[in-house]
């Protein structure tokens, strides 16, 4: 593992864990092998929600549903999320988990590939989360950023590819190698573009924290 398994392990042993109804989600998609965001990742996102009280949320890549289910459980303000999955057998288990959480007006699943829906949107979000296909980020960041309300957060999960991001292209299996080479190029337009100031953290997976100017 590139992080050290103790320390995760006691980082994560401090957590208060989530309500009985998202664990039960997390439980589910970990059976079914559907990832999701991991408990150190959690405990960050409960305090950006704590800090930043988004009205407005944009998730690009719905998964289960379970993320946007915890931003709105654990967002202290109320929120309108729009989330966006383009592969049908999560949609459903998605709009499943939506219905028993008993999500109205304030949540929109969107179907279909979110680079074809993104353009269309209309912003300013005051959160955006990234969790979708790792190759596609750099392809959404135009439209991401347009969509970003200045002050607001763009949060990118899974971005160090369990320390695989530190390596040679050609360290890396063949079929990795483009997402490698996208999401390095992803990260360095972050990190220089005059539009966000931008921390690349080790917290989970890896994630960004971007500031839109």
């Amino acid at each position: 593992m590139w992080m050290d398994e103790r320390m995760t392990a006691y980082i994560n042993s401090l957590d208060m864990g989530n309500t009985e109804f998202l664990n039960k989600i997390e439980e589910q998609a970990h059976k079914d092998y559907v990832p999701v965001i991991r408990r150190e990742t959690q405990s960050f996102l409960k305090v950006l929600l704590e800090a930043k009280k988004p009205g407005r949320i944009l998730e690009v890549g719905t998964a289960t549903g379970f993320s946007a289910l915890f931003m709105r459980e654990y967002n202290p303000a109320p929120c309108r999320i729009t989330t966006i999955e383009n592969f049908e057998a999560r949609i459903r288990a998605a709009r499943e988990n939506f219905r028993l959480a008993g999500c109205k007006e304030d949540m929109t699943l969107l179907e279909g590939d979110a680079a074809e829906i993104l353009p269309g949107l209309t912003g300013p979000y005051d959160l955006i989360f990234m969790d979708a296909a790792k190759g596609q980020y750099i392809r959404f960041l135009p439209e991401v950023t347009r969509l970003l309300a200045p002050g607001g957060l763009l949060i990118s999960d899974n971005v160090l590819r369990e320390g695989e991001i530190l390596e040679s292209r050609y360290a890396v299996t063949r079929r990795n190698r483009t997402i490698h080479s996208r999401m390095r190029e992803y990260l360095y337009e972050l990190t220089h573009s005059p539009e966000f100031a931008t921390a690349v953290l080790p917290v989970g997976d890896g994630l960004t924290l971007s500031v839109r100017r």
